[in-house]
């Protein structure tokens, strides 16, 4: 992985684990080379992400629509600063540049954006690991809500499967970097048909 993708809140939400947590993941990324891409802000969890990847000196690339620059305040300390047109914009731009997605606490938008490269992920659109940090549980009422789409037959276990979740950077990061399932075996092939 040369770069991963966060999704993560434009707040720091109520408890200082979470802030904690998401510093921990922008030093574990830097320590294993790998670089962020995110949302570009310079507020909550996206700037503290942003600020622990710079303060350790990696890679921060940050993708923000024209209408966010002033609510998210973009971050003018990046590596690179994509300012684009609009929301499709800025998933798409994320999610070329990245090898990998990741999920922290967020509101809708985060929680959107992962749900939607997870929907690509399922429809072979690409072939990148998705997973979640589950910080404090956070995620826990979402996962067992898969878990129930499973159980009603709306969702396969093959694709509840994509969702790595994992509570510490360290294990997340490890567990995307050897994801490889083996239906996307079957993707590549008919793509290179």
């Amino acid at each position: 992985m040369r770069r991963v993708c966060v999704f993560c809140g434009s707040s720091c939400g109520s408890h200082p684990e979470y802030r904690k947590a998401i510093e921990d993941l922008g030093r574990e990324l830097v320590r294993r080379g790998i670089g962020l891409v995110y949302g570009g802000g310079n507020v909550g969890l996206m700037g503290a992400l942003a600020d622990a990847v710079l303060k350790a000196g990696g890679e921060a690339i940050g993708v923000i629509p024209r209408n966010l620059m002033a609510k998210e305040v973009g971050h003018k300390g990046l590596t690179k600063l994509h300012v684009v047109g609009s929301m499709h914009e800025r998933k798409a731009l994320m999610a070329d540049l990245s090898d990998a997605f990741v999920a922290m606490p967020g509101g809708f938008g985060t929680m959107e954006e992962f749900c939607e490269v997870l929907t690509w992920s399922q429809l072979g659109l690409h072939a990148k690991p998705c997973g979640i940090l589950n910080v404090l549980g956070y995620y826990s009422p979402l996962l067992a809500m898969f878990d129930h789409a499973v159980e009603q037959q709306f969702l396969r276990p093959e694709n509840r499967a994509l969702v790595l979740t994992h509570q510490s950077a360290a294990g997340l990061l490890q567990a995307l970097d050897e994801w490889r399932p083996v239906y996307v075996e079957k993707w590549l092939d008919r793509a290179t048909r």
